[in-house]
């Protein structure tokens, strides 16, 4: 059976990113009011933020190809999972490296161990840092294939722990913006929240499709060594 045919194709999708960043970057620099508390320095998180939510929507989409993988098995769904797991250690980075940036400028502070929520998104991004140690520890094949998807599911449990650790947290370093009566922010704050989220969920869509085509095309360019070689 073909495989099917993505619905954006893959320079629609990198146009659609382009056009988001420069959108979600003006609103940040023109139209999303300043702090007046914080001042400027308020505005980087309109970037911390959509990485982190990102960053739990790449380990939430290697868990979902993770329980595929194991539960029907079609073709290159571990493949698929490792790729998005990959992305979510680096938008954790990100997630880690602005947020200690903000924390610095705005509180004076770089890291709090206090912090509920810092250390459970640390001890998730560890947690998914340690799959890659797992998976190259053992020799391609369906045991690798099996165990990986296992951890992906085990550590997709962390994913609301985090989320809603902020909610639980008493510490002046994450403040509540979204409650049960809806966003903490003007409407222009939220306008430019969106966008800028938007854009980093079209980045992790277009950064998924370039490295799953360059892996399939790596993993084919292997095959075809082997057969020259036999």
């Amino acid at each position: 059976m073909a495989a099917k045919r993505p619905r954006i194709t893959l320079p629609a999708l990198i146009a659609l990113t382009i056009g988001l960043f420069v959108a979600a970057i003006a609103l940040i620099a023109y139209y999303a009011p300043t702090d007046p508390n914080q001042g400027l320095s308020q505005r980087i998180f309109y970037f911390h933020v959509p990485i982190a939510l990102t960053g739990y929507a790449c380990f939430a989409w290697g868990a979902w190809k993770a329980l595929l993988h194991l539960w029907k098995r079609p073709a290159g769904a571990d493949l698929e999972s490792y790729v998005a797991v990959h992305l979510g250690v680096i938008f954790g980075s990100l997630t880690l490296i602005t947020g200690s940036i903000w924390a610095r400028i705005s509180w004076g502070v770089w890291w709090v161990w206090s912090d509920d929520q810092l250390v459970l998104f640390l001890v998730l991004f560890l947690f998914y840092c340690s799959y890659f140690m797992l998976r190259y520890s053992v020799d391609a094949g369906p045991a690798r294939e099996n165990m990986s998807a296992v951890f992906a599911l085990f550590g997709v449990v962390l994913i609301p722990i985090s989320f809603l650790a902020i909610r639980i947290s008493k510490s002046f370093i994450h403040p509540v913006v979204f409650t049960s009566n809806g966003p903490q922010m003007t409407g222009a704050q939220f306008l430019t929240f969106c966008v800028a989220l938007a854009a980093m969920l079209s980045l992790f869509a277009t950064l998924y499709r370039v490295e799953l085509a360059g892996k399939r095309l790596d993993i084919r360019i292997r095959e075809l060594r082997e057969l020259l070689v036999a």
